[in-house]
């Protein structure tokens, strides 16, 4: 069953708002972003067992597929998840319908967190950053949220020119303890033995996203 306002919910949004409680499915320039289905299991997975893909989420260990199948993939299924503007979001190429990977935003009103993992073949062609933009969009313009973080580590020099691209800015540097890496749902790891680097937080918050907005709704290219 798909997630449902509550009737005091439905008091404060617009018109507009209302309407994306039957959203499935929207469009970028190249790309489709979509709810999961239980179809996706072996798309999904295949992310996860890329060394390529996770080399920065958990050293490059191949998640087992009944790990997935278990404990990640139910999270893309999440009926509460599905909040306008909050959730997973599956992408694949509008014109070929090769699957790209996934983007999701998961929190409260307050603060909510974006993520993202493409597969290795679409790396380089700026669907990241197109996918994730609209992601944090949908964020600030249709759930309301006031704050967006996200992480990522020391060495994800990509990932970190997305962050920024899409308008983060780095907030702090942290250590993840052992208890955080066995917290994660949507990655393995074999060990929670903490690495030797920092990860990076990065945020945006809904003042700043507005003031830096052009007049067609596109990023400012970052100084």
């Amino acid at each position: 069953m798909a997630w449902q306002p509550t009737d005091t919910q439905v008091l404060h949004l617009t018109e507009y708002q209302v309407t994306e409680y039957q959203v499935t499915e929207h469009q970028t320039a190249r790309l489709t972003l979509r709810r999961a289905n239980e179809d996706d299991l072996d798309d999904l997975y295949s992310l996860d067992d890329d060394p390529r893909v996770m080399r920065f989420l958990n050293g490059g260990t191949p998640t087992p597929r009944d790990v997935f199948k278990a404990h990640n993939f139910p999270q893309f299924l999440s009926a509460e998840d599905n909040r306008p503007g909050f959730g997973f979001w599956l992408a694949h190429e509008t014109d070929s319908e090769k699957f790209v990977g996934w983007f999701s935003l998961r929190g409260s009103i307050e603060t909510a967190e974006l993520g993202y993992r493409l597969a290795f073949w679409s790396w380089g062609k700026g669907y990241a950053t197109e996918g994730a933009y609209r992601v944090v969009e949908r964020g600030f313009d249709i759930a309301g949220v006031q704050r967006i973080t996200a992480q990522t580590y020391e060495d994800n020099v990509a990932s970190q020119s997305v962050l920024t691209k899409v308008g983060l800015s780095l907030k702090r540097r942290f250590r993840l303890a052992e208890n955080d890496i066995a917290a994660s749902t949507t990655t393995f790891s074999a060990s929670n033995e903490v690495w030797d680097g920092d990860d990076l937080e990065f945020e945006l918050e809904r003042d700043r996203w507005q003031r830096c907005r052009t007049a067609d709704g596109s990023p400012r290219e970052s100084s």
